[in-house]
């Protein structure tokens, strides 16, 4: 059996750095200005610049098959509970390793009223009612020309 490219990576950490070079990438195909916070200090990993203002993005990625979706975390790591909020992170982009595609969520969307740990995303699957809502984010790159205002505009409405 042929090893696929991701468990190639030895620690989730490792494959997390991965997927962010791939986020980055994927980010200025999409004509975006792409920005890479030194260390790890900051609670965002890639910043988008869009007209002097600044849209802070999280990524997330995943590979676990669930039924007929992918489940995806939202959570900082496994050293602490608290969730993230609106004062760190504008927008999560989640990759689903294995179809390659992305979803670019407004944090409020995840955040509020109350923080998700998880979603679950149906790339591949047929659509069907009640599977379709994070789907309107599937390959969402507009999104990341949005400032915090227009972001919360498109939570409340989804």
């Amino acid at each position: 059996m042929k090893t696929k490219e991701w468990e190639r990576f030895k620690t989730f950490k490792e494959r997390g750095e991965w997927v962010e070079l791939l986020f980055m990438a994927a980010a200025a195909l999409h004509g975006y200005h792409v920005l890479k916070p030194w260390g790890e200090s900051f609670e965002y990993d890639v910043a988008i610049e869009h007209g002097g203002g600044l849209t802070r993005v999280q990524v997330k990625s995943s590979s676990v098959r669930n039924g007929a979706g992918y489940v995806c975390q939202f959570l900082r790591n496994h050293e602490t509970e608290s969730p993230y909020s609106l004062k760190e992170v504008d927008i999560f982009a989640a990759y689903v390793i294995p179809v390659a595609t992305w979803y670019l969520i407004p944090a409020a969307v995840i955040l509020k009223p109350t923080p998700k740990s998880g979603l679950t995303f149906y790339p591949i699957a047929s659509l069907r009612s009640d599977r379709c809502r994070y789907e309107g984010f599937r390959e969402a790159w507009g999104l990341l020309g949005k400032d915090s205002g227009e972001l919360a505009r498109i939570a409340r409405h989804h």
